[in-house]
């Protein structure tokens, strides 16, 4: 930690941790296997070096420490054996679970909420956002006041110990409060604010790019618009929301990119993130994109269907894009009539049972390579022209 003037520089050098989950009834080993790749990258992404996985099958997780009594101590010899700094569990810890858990470990103890928490913390560049990822920051530390990381320095930085409380974990519950509802009445100002800026927009017809987080939405939008949105290899790279005005051909519209959505996204966030979430319920057409070259794609799209059900009951036209084909690797096909074996083409994928994920909308593109963008704006130039078309019946300077 360095002292500059009057404000502390605190290193966030890489951290030495481990990954903790359980395999429950209905779980299979592969795909807790999946979950905990992705709780790795959010890791990664956070600044920590997973160094081991801990795995344990259970009917129901423990109550007092989520884990078993032998898994407990298993886990114990391995931190105090190999300088590990924090541990890392793929579900939510209740606060009795998070005492009981960090006595018998003695470092750091995170769970998935945590860890997601703490990256906004890091991305979060514009008063907006910042105030967003603090409110839900506090309402999750509410709850784990008593007795939270007591024996550890807060001063010396990390993951999981940005934003509030980063010195002062003895807060006084009463002051959390009073900050939460101040960061609440904030948030109504800000919203009511970039209502009207929604609503100055006039009757432009409004695209919002959904997805999975680290699916290409920001190099997608940067292709469209023409603009220098943030992107990044990384989870959640975008927390603002953007919008730019875009033109394909004679048609002008409004194109926004959102936040990623995730598996077991924390509710403080979604209740934070409201005002973002909201250009996702006022779009006229939503561009699902979805990262082909992941091994769990299906599920992440389910995830984002999950959750847009979730914020918003409207039923609204949605076009389905496949991006990064350039990593994709299909399984090869034999060709009934010649016996050949290739890859499938495009057009081929066109026909597939994910193409059908949404009935005739789909695109299959790679943002990085340009590959297909053609294709991509010509059918997101109609869906576009077939919404102004309902909006504005007499005029015809379109068709």
């Amino acid at each position: 930690m360095e002292q500059t003037g009057s404000h502390v520089v605190i290193d966030y050098r890489e951290e030495r941790g481990i990954l903790i989950s359980v395999i429950q009834n209905g779980m299979t080993e592969e795909l807790c296997k999946e979950y905990l790749d992705e709780l790795e990258f959010l890791a990664l992404t956070a600044g920590v070096l997973a160094v081991k996985r801990f795995t344990q099958k259970i009917q129901f997780p423990n109550p007092r420490t989520y884990i078993g009594k032998g898994k407990l101590e298993e886990i114990k010899e391995f931190i105090d054996n190999n300088d590990i700094e924090l541990a890392i569990f793929d579900d939510e810890l209740s606060p009795s679970q998070m005492r009981n858990i960090e006595k018998v470990f003695e470092i750091k103890i995170l769970d998935r909420n945590n860890l997601i928490l703490d990256i906004f913390a890091s991305r979060a560049r514009t008063s907006h956002a910042r105030a967003q990822v603090e409110l839900a920051q506090l309402q999750y530390l509410l709850p784990r006041l008593t007795n939270l990381w007591t024996h550890l320095d807060r001063q010396k930085g990390g993951v999981g110990m940005r934003g509030p409380g980063e010195t002062e974990i003895e807060t006084d519950r009463r002051v959390i409060q009073q900050k939460v509802s101040l960061l609440k009445k904030q948030l109504i100002d800000i919203d009511r604010q970039m209502a009207v800026q929604r609503g100055n927009r006039g009757q432009l017809v409004r695209v919002a790019l959904v997805g999975y987080t680290n699916v290409g939405k920001s190099t997608i939008m940067n292709l469209l618009s023409k603009s220098d949105v943030f992107a990044e290899n990384k989870l959640f790279a975008t927390l603002d929301t953007t919008v730019r005005k875009v033109v394909i051909q004679n048609l002008p519209f409004l194109l926004t990119d959102t936040v990623g959505f995730i598996r077991k996204l924390p509710h403080q966030l979604v209740e934070s993130f409201k005002s973002t979430l909201d250009e996702v319920r006022e779009a006229d057409l939503l561009v699902h994109i979805i990262d082909i070259s992941h091994a769990n794609f299906e599920d992440q799209y389910h995830v984002v269907k999950q959750t847009l059900a979730e914020i918003d009951d409207q039923e609204k036209p949605v076009l389905l894009v496949f991006n990064k084909m350039d990593a994709y690797q299909p399984e090869e096909v034999e060709n009934e009539e010649t016996g050949e074996i290739s890859t499938p083409t495009i057009d081929e994928m066109k026909k597939t049972w994910m193409a059908k994920l949404e009935e005739k909308n789909c695109v299959f593109i790679s943002a990085q390579n340009k590959e297909n963008i053609e294709e991509f704006k010509d059918v997101l130039y109609e869906k576009v022209k077939e919404i102004f078309k309902i909006r504005y019946p007499y005029n015809d300077f379109l068709y």
